[in-house]
């Protein structure tokens, strides 16, 4: 029996279990956990998803750095046709413990430096779960404005050069039509 708060993929790092060299991490998804990510990240489909991760101990957190590919398939923006895309990305991500000696009180200013490297994730407990980076990656990466290659609205045979069309243009005539010149 499962979890309801059960990750998608299984990408679970036990910190006081990990040796001092790290260790590999191997996740591919099979076609349930391909379902249930085409679901969250909504998309049409999700093909293929797998990842290479080393993880490797760091200040009392871990340090993940490796790979990721996906192919999803989503609906094109212009003919709704299926647009497939692979998905190729880096990852390098740390987490470490929040830190106790250093919580801000409340009201108090804090300082971000915008050209800094990525913020390190927080973690609390021993165990980190990688699913979601994973998750978030293909996320990320996804294409907002899928179509096929040479699709255009002309295409279709819509008429986008005509500016007098539309409800708008409608109104605007309507308006035209009963003003009186004052």
């Amino acid at each position: 029996m499962s979890r309801p708060d059960a990750p998608i993929i299984d990408a679970i790092v036990r910190i006081d279990r990990l040796p001092a060299s790290g260790r590999s991490i191997e996740v591919v998804a099979d076609a349930k956990a391909c379902a249930e990510l085409a679901k969250t990240l909504n998309v049409q489909a999700v093909e293929a998803m797998q990842a290479s991760l080393n993880v490797t101990p760091l200040r009392g957190g871990i340090r993940a750095l490796g790979h990721l590919s996906a192919r999803i398939v989503q609906a094109s923006v212009v003919s709704f046709e299926p647009v497939p895309q692979d998905i190729d990305e880096a990852i390098d991500r740390v987490f470490l413990p929040q830190s106790v000696d250093h919580v801000p009180t409340p009201g108090s200013e804090v300082f971000i430096d915008l050209e800094d490297d990525d913020f390190p994730d927080h973690i609390d407990g021993p165990e980190v779960d990688l699913s979601g980076l994973l998750i978030e990656t293909i996320a990320l990466a996804i294409e907002p404005y899928p179509r096929l290659p040479g699709e255009t609205l002309e295409s279709l045979g819509l008429n986008t050069d005509n500016a007098d069309s539309g409800p708008f243009a409608a109104l605007t005539k309507l308006k035209k039509s009963t003003d009186i010149d004052r």
